[in-house]
């Protein structure tokens, strides 16, 4: 059970990450940098939006880790 509740909040903080924090820091975060290229423009863009949502997607995998975690029926060493 532990590992479905982290999967969900992993699955769900991610899409979050994705839709309203991705995409507005890779562009903070690219306009503070000086690029020779456009495409190292675009590439940067893609790696800090990618980058982003693999946070989130390890944020909410944690948190469902340790909110999974007392939902456990596996037996529990004393």
């Amino acid at each position: 059970m532990r590992y479905v509740v982290a999967m969900i909040f992993a699955v769900a903080i991610a899409a979050v990450f994705t839709l309203y924090v991705g995409s507005p820091v890779a562009s903070w975060a690219v306009d503070k940098m000086a690029f020779d290229n456009p495409d190292q423009v675009g590439d940067m863009h893609s790696l800090i939006f990618m980058g982003t949502n693999f946070l989130g997607l390890l944020i909410g995998w944690g948190l469902g880790w340790a909110i999974g975690g007392p939902l456990s029926t596996g037996p529990r060493p004393q």
